[in-house]
């Protein structure tokens, strides 16, 4: 986000003084009226004819997007108008085609952006880039003018102080608790619960920056954590959260650690509820349901503890939680665990081929099952293909391959030399289907290797050139035949 263009930095003092004069509400509050309207208009030449689509972040665990409003860039003139409800103060993401950006918005405000194409110096990325948002006419009381401000502040002057962290870390400790009482001083007046809290938490993740004089695990939990209040929407609450949580089993006792460990064999929600009561970080209730939720969500691909249990224990709590806020994180993280995978499930799906034959994820029961994904026109799917019929001679009669390939009008050459040739089945897919959103393709080729039970062995696998570090999906189609014949010889 940028208000306006970067200039030298100000004096500290100076920018002190300027924070003290604009310290002011926030046009609307959390507790805004119902169906409070935002607008979000703006400038897009660059993306005339696309989309530009405002996001919602669901929970900041597993970071689930909700699509709140959405339009097309006008040919004639750039611009494009977006209009949604919403209620409270919070963090969203802009779509332009690929490319993303953040801004905030508050109840009843109306926003004017530029949206710019990707930083030319900046390399592309397939699935898209970040790029920064202009703000025009942008009032001093909204809530990106004050985070602005905020971060503006914060960074000059952590990049005063820095130097001193290794040097002086005595020193560098005392000016961290001065920009503390500073910033409790300029927003002391300041109405905005969503800021302040905003504030509190950036400063809190200051105290994450290992020095000599950092207060201890404790300290912390008092200090910022025991009286605040949880804000599911604020996304420098919910960093601090999830940075001071995290990987929270091994910070257990082991007592509590084995008494975790027997609730989840017994797929019991209120067991391991009642397992982490014993750790005083965890002794406000709402906190401790919610880091259960993360807690379990990284044992899971941990793997030492049964992953079917955790999955039926979020599946209890994703229907009912003893606090809805949590039901909301619990449903999004399982959503996410049971995806696409290693390990995991493959997401069920059902497609005809092009003789017009369907296949199901139990057409291949008991046979693994290789998805090869292509673009027609890309000369790099095609040049693979030549050594991909090579494996396919070596394990056809162990592995069923299966090409994917977005459905449109392609040259009659370029398909001679890429489909055509190919003899296994092969599916020309819409390119609005759901089936590339469940399998995450968004780049050619790539491939997935499925087991006869349903079950995602690798997903991205390996193809038939080498990668990096040589590898070709050779050596593990030979590890599955050699399974394969000694399964069948113990038979």
């Amino acid at each position: 986000m940028a208000l306006f263009k970067k200039t030298s930095a100000m004096n500290l003092s100076a920018l002190l003084l300027f924070m003290l004069l604009i310290v002011q509400p926030c046009l609307s509050q959390e507790a805004a009226s119902e169906k409070s309207m935002v607008t979000i208009s703006g400038y897009a030449p660059k993306y005339v004819g696309q989309t530009i689509s405002i996001m919602q972040i669901e929970d900041y665990f597993s970071m689930k997007e909700s699509l709140l409003g959405t339009a097309t860039v006008s040919e004639k003139d750039s611009t494009f108008s977006i209009s949604f409800y919403a209620n409270d103060i919070q963090k969203v993401i802009v779509r332009a085609a690929k490319n993303r950006s953040f801004m905030y918005i508050q109840p009843n405000a109306s926003y004017d952006l530029f949206v710019p194409d990707k930083d030319p110096y900046e390399a592309y990325r397939p699935n898209g880039n970040l790029v920064e948002l202009s703000f025009f006419n942008l009032d001093s009381t909204d809530i990106n003018y004050k985070i602005l401000q905020f971060q503006r502040w914060s960074d000059e002057y952590m990049s005063s102080i820095y130097y001193l962290k290794s040097a002086k870390p005595l020193e560098f400790g005392k000016k961290i608790e001065e920009f503390k009482l500073n910033a409790e001083r300029v927003y002391a007046k300041d109405t905005c619960s969503f800021f302040k809290t905003y504030v509190k938490f950036s400063i809190a993740s200051l105290d994450n920056i290992q020095f000599i004089a950092e207060r201890n695990r404790f300290e912390k939990h008092d200090f910022y954590i025991k009286n605040a209040p949880v804000s599911y929407r604020n996304d420098a609450y919910m960093a601090y959260i999830n940075s001071f949580y995290e990987k929270m089993m091994p910070r257990l006792s082991s007592e509590a650690n084995a008494l975790v460990y027997s609730a989840v064999l017994k797929s019991s929600p209120a067991l391991v509820m009642r397992a982490l009561g014993t750790d005083y970080t965890l002794i406000n209730l709402r906190i401790r349901e919610m880091v259960m939720i993360k807690m379990l969500a990284e044992e899971f691909y941990a793997k030492d503890l049964p992953q079917t249990n955790i999955i039926t224990i979020l599946d209890s709590l994703s229907n009912r939680c003893l606090f809805a806020g949590n039901t909301v994180i619990a449903k999004n993280i399982l959503m996410r665990l049971t995806e696409l995978t290693t390990g995991g499930k493959a997401p069920s799906f059902a497609l005809t081929t092009l003789d017009g034959s369907l296949l199901t994820l139990t057409s291949f029961k008991g046979k693994h099952l290789y998805f090869h994904f292509i673009d027609p026109n890309s000369t790099k799917c095609t040049n693979e293909i030549g050594p991909l019929l090579q494996i396919y001679e070596r394990y056809k009669d162990d592995i069923q391959f299966v090409t994917v390939y977005p459905s449109g009008e392609y040259d009659a050459k370029l398909m001679e030399s890429s489909i055509n040739t190919i003899p296994w089945t092969k599916i020309a897919l819409e390119p609005s289907d759901v089936f590339w959103k469940n399998y995450k393709i968004e780049t050619f080729p790539q491939y997935i290797l499925i087991d006869g039970y349903g079950y995602v062995v690798s997903a991205p696998a390996l193809g038939p050139l080498p990668n990096g570090q040589y590898e070709t999906i050779d050596r593990l189609f030979f590890s599955i035949r050699k399974a394969k014949k000694l399964d069948e010889e113990r038979r």
